[in-house]
């Protein structure tokens, strides 16, 4: 049975996380993805593990909540961890499995990419979860404005991002109810070899396909029904206000890139 994807979720709540400017939030995001592949020894990732769980922790999500919503990834990181772990040669051999040896420097990058992949897991669902489609599309919309002036359609394409994101719980949830329509019907999933099992998820592509057009044609339908014409002209209910908890983020980030920078080997 699929576990409940909460990536692209909003969970409502009160959090300074929840009040922040989505600019703030997505100006973080990025710079994080940029900054994370800063840490290269045990010190540095200390310091963004530990910031991750501050975020957390000020986001006043249930950290439970958040690793049992990500399980689905965790499939693609001990993947990951595995191919680190037997390909790469480089270092001293500490552990052999028969024809495989397992080398020193591959244990070290599989454990720090792997953590790598965690943080960012973790701090772009945390970006999802608190924030709302609106906001976040109003947001991507006003870092992407200076991209007007050479006629660039800033607004589809933040919609378009905006829904994307969000459709990916939506696709989790309509998989998951077709896998068990099949499992009703005798289809095993968790069970029996590996091309047994390869062959009854083929099945599930097709109804997958059909729901996912037929919820886009839907979209449509409602957006037009509501006198959607794109971006021009259209004017916002809510206004964007950067505020000093902003700011604040904006000097953390900064403070924490000059750390990872000074601590690098």
């Amino acid at each position: 049975m699929m576990e409940k994807m909460i990536f692209g979720r909003y969970i409502p709540g009160d959090s300074i996380l929840h009040r922040m400017d989505p600019r703030s939030k997505l100006l973080f995001v990025f710079g994080f993805i940029l900054i994370v592949f800063l840490a290269n020894n045990v010190f540095t990732y200390s310091i963004l593990v530990g910031f991750v769980i501050m975020v957390i922790l000020l986001s006043k999500m249930n950290i439970k909540f958040l690793v049992n919503g990500l399980k689905p990834v965790i499939y693609l990181i001990i993947f990951t961890f595995i191919l680190q772990l037997f390909f790469n040669k480089e270092g001293e051999i500490i552990f052999s499995i028969g024809k495989f040896h397992i080398y020193e420097e591959g244990l070290r990058m599989a454990i720090f990419i792997s953590i790598r992949f965690f943080l960012l897991v973790f701090v772009t669902t945390l970006m999802t979860l608190t924030t709302t489609p609106i906001t976040l599309t109003d947001g991507l919309e006003s870092l992407m404005n200076p991209l007007k002036r050479v006629n660039f359609p800033v607004h589809e394409l933040a919609l378009m991002m905006s829904i994307s994101l969000r459709f990916i719980p939506t696709l989790m949830d309509e998989t998951d109810k077709i896998m068990k329509a099949q499992m009703a019907r005798g289809v095993e999933f968790s069970s029996g070899p590996i091309k047994d099992r390869i062959k009854a998820i083929v099945p599930l592509l097709i109804p997958l396909f059909v729901s996912s057009f037929k919820r886009a044609e839907e979209l449509a339908t409602a957006m037009e029904a509501r006198g959607y014409r794109g971006g021009e002209g259209r004017t916002k209910y809510r206004l964007l206000e950067w505020k000093g908890r902003d700011t604040a983020a904006a000097v953390v980030f900064v403070i924490l890139t000059g750390v990872l920078i000074w601590l690098r080997t």
